[in-house]
């Protein structure tokens, strides 16, 4: 089921299916990412309750291993709907039976989707429906289209970290997980970074310290796309890698994958959201279209 919210001055439509971000427009121009096959064929994937790989698709929790695919399985499942307002849609799913066989938690995560101005808020509300710990991570997946006007290219736009100081790069392994190092991702003039398709020729850019602000434009260009996420740790920058792909993912992450190599144990893994129990974790990013 889709659902249409609208403001004054921008549109979004959402999927039930994976509580996914379809389109978001101002002036009738469409900025998300609109999923093509021989690039990436989502748009603005949910990500819950893990982040990225699992080394082996497997994790550990009180002496038990558990499957589970890349990112989650939230991006998998139909969300009920909770409330619809002209400018505000709450999406819903809790833990069944299907999803006690790759995650033992009882639990209630509630998607909101909210303009206000030019701005779609994306809300996350977790609540664990038990009484032991819950361990979780949360975050978005949204993609962007390059160039957003005629006449320009996809290596004329820039990301532009505003309050950053000094970001640092999470490194990765060729297969995607992490290393436990760390290096600067240097940036012109301390802010600025120029899109090129090669930058993610070794797949995704993860980083954190980025002053939780990053804005997409071409200095020729009219129109842009600004992401907020406060209380996001780290952000994912991607693209298909090895293709010259028209879009850039600005991804709010609460935590990050696997170690290389490790089976984690998710009782122990760094990063990882732990919620007590009956307790209740709420995270907000958005989009800004300009």
């Amino acid at each position: 089921m889709l659902y249409e919210i609208r403001g004054e001055q921008i549109s979004a439509v959402i999927d039930s299916l994976g509580a996914q971000l379809m389109s978001i427009k101002k002036d009738n121009t469409e900025y998300l990412w609109q999923g093509d096959a021989e690039y990436w064929a989502d748009r603005a994937l949910t990500l819950f309750p893990y982040i990225a790989r699992l080394t082996d698709g497997k994790y550990q929790y009180q002496g038990r291993e558990y499957k589970m695919d890349i990112h989650g399985f939230a991006k998998d499942s139909e969300f009920q709907l909770i409330e619809r307002k002209e400018n505000e849609v709450i999406l819903e799913i809790c833990d069944t039976s299907e999803t006690k066989k790759c995650y033992p938690f009882s639990f209630r995560f509630q998607v909101t989707y909210k303009i206000e101005g030019n701005r779609l808020s994306v809300s996350y509300r977790v609540e664990n429906c038990q009484e032991e710990i819950m361990y979780f991570a949360v975050g978005g997946h949204p993609g962007f289209q390059i160039p957003m006007e005629k006449g320009l290219s996809f290596d004329q736009y820039r990301l532009r970290f505003p309050e950053s100081e000094k970001i640092t790069r999470i490194e990765f392994t060729p297969d995607c997980f992490l290393t436990g190092k760390e290096s600067v991702w240097e940036l012109e003039q301390g802010k600025i970074k120029k899109l090129q398709h090669s930058l993610f020729d070794q797949d995704a850019i993860v980083i954190k310290d980025s002053g939780n602000i990053v804005q997409l434009y071409a200095p020729d260009g009219k129109r842009s796309v600004t992401v907020e996420y406060p209380d996001m740790k780290y952000l994912g920058i991607w693209h298909t890698p090895g293709k010259e792909a028209p879009y850039v993912c600005l991804e709010p992450w609460s935590a990050l994958p696997s170690r290389k190599g490790i089976i984690e144990d998710l009782a122990t893994q760094p990063d990882l959201t732990a919620l007590e129990g009956a307790g209740v974790y709420n995270n907000t990013w958005s989009i800004i279209l300009e």
